[in-house]
């Protein structure tokens, strides 16, 4: 059956079926007892690229444009290494990196696949540099 954004809300309970772990175990199995026993590991219990850009479908189906921006921009990150998004995080904070350092970031994302990311990093580049808020070269 094919997926229907509006009809199969909630995904976890209309459609389990199309919930699975990084891993592929579907929602069923990822249990409590699971998790203890080893079967389940930690990262499998991390939404997937696929279960966002689901609930991306979902949020665009009500209406909720901005929110479907925003789990779409998920889904990209979901394959992000977390090291790797707290780097990022911590530049795009002011006065913390260059516009070339940026746009290395950007580049970077780029490599994941995780291109609305990266032209969202490119955006507050240009929007520091008009407020003077990146870090001196």
């Amino acid at each position: 059956m094919a997926f229907d954004p509006i009809k199969d809300y909630p995904l976890g309970a209309r459609r389990p079926d199309l919930v699975t772990t990084a891993a592929g175990a579907p929602l069923a199995d990822v249990t409590l007892d699971a998790v203890r026993s080893g079967r389940i590991a930690a990262d499998d219990i991390r939404a997937t690229p696929a279960t966002l850009s689901m609930q991306a479908d979902v949020a665009r189906a009500a209406g909720r444009s901005q929110l479907a921006a925003n789990l779409e921009r998920a889904a990209e990150l979901a394959i992000v290494p977390d090291e790797l998004l707290l780097e990022i995080y911590t530049a795009l904070r002011p006065r913390r990196a260059t516009a070339e350092e940026l746009e290395g970031r950007a580049v970077q994302l780029e490599g994941f696949e995780a291109v609305q990311t990266a032209a969202f990093v490119r955006e507050a580049a240009a929007a520091y540099a008009e407020r003077g808020l990146l870090a001196d070269a």
